[in-house]
């Protein structure tokens, strides 16, 4: 067939391949077709890399929050190793009412199991929220269903769901549950106003000993970089008490794998 191209009379319009009898060739707007087709699809998966790219580079960026307060579970961050590693009475440290306590038996016994409240009060006063001491969030966190007590006089909590209602209905965080994440995608969630509660053993405190256990205690996470994660760890115990730093590999021994982002109002 003998073809010959003629420009479609519209400024700026793509010629068009017609046959001898002036008829437009159907092959030629197939492959036209085609040509677009293809040009969309390299638009797409252009801009789906490019995303995917600022998105791995956010998470690859180093992001620490500095001037977080620390805070023990119990009275004094110097009592922790006394008390976890001596046995020693909490009550025989001086500042056990700091927290709002009044009878030594209801500090002994939740003391030891403020782990997540004793975080989530770091963050409060990071950003600057007003709360109530300790023993009256607590008061708060029970009456919420943050925690439950057990008919064999144990405890279970803190629970993630309705802390989370909680959390954002008196203090406008917002909580994002997290579950069956590993460390690095948990901490990928900090942000300019996002921290990270996640479970880990309470084991963590010695890092370089052996651990039986995942989860079962509750640290702030404030900061990550390609490596590794910065928290303070309310039953810690110096150097991995406050401000301390573990590679991901480290951390993940520990790690239960769940957890939440807080994050404050905007």
């Amino acid at each position: 067939m003998d073809e010959r191209r003629v420009n479609a009379g519209v400024t700026g319009a793509a010629n068009e391949v017609v046959t001898r009898d002036g008829q437009p060739d159907a092959r030629a707007d197939s492959k036209h077709q085609a040509k677009d087709q293809t040009k969309d699809q390299t638009k797409d998966q252009t801009k789906d890399q490019t995303k995917e790219a600022r998105r791995e580079a956010a998470r690859g960026a180093v992001l620490r929050h500095h001037g977080v307060p620390y805070y023990s579970q119990w009275g004094s961050p110097e009592w922790v190793a006394r008390i976890v590693e001596d046995d020693a009475d909490p009550c025989d440290d001086p500042a056990w009412r700091a927290s709002g306590f009044a009878q030594p038996g209801d500090y002994r016994f939740w003391a030891k199991r403020l782990c997540g409240l004793t975080c989530f009060e770091s963050a409060l006063d990071y950003w600057g929220i007003a709360h109530a001491p300790r023993a009256a969030m607590l008061d708060e966190a029970l009456r919420h269903g943050c925690y439950r007590l057990r008919e064999d006089g144990g405890v279970d909590g803190l629970i993630y769901r309705p802390f989370a209602e909680w959390a954002e209905s008196a203090y406008g965080v917002r909580v994002e549950v997290m579950t069956d994440e590993g460390i690095e995608a948990s901490a990928a969630r900090l942000g300019p106003d996002t921290l990270a509660i996640v479970s880990v053993s309470p084991e963590i405190r010695y890092p370089e000993r052996d651990n039986a256990q995942q989860g079962g205690h509750l640290i702030l996470v404030h900061g990550r970089d390609d490596d590794g994660v910065w928290f303070h760890n309310p039953s810690g115990v110096a150097p991995y008490q406050a401000d301390a730093w573990l590679p991901y590999s480290t951390v993940t021994r520990f790690h239960a794998r769940r957890g939440m982002a807080l994050t404050r109002a905007a």
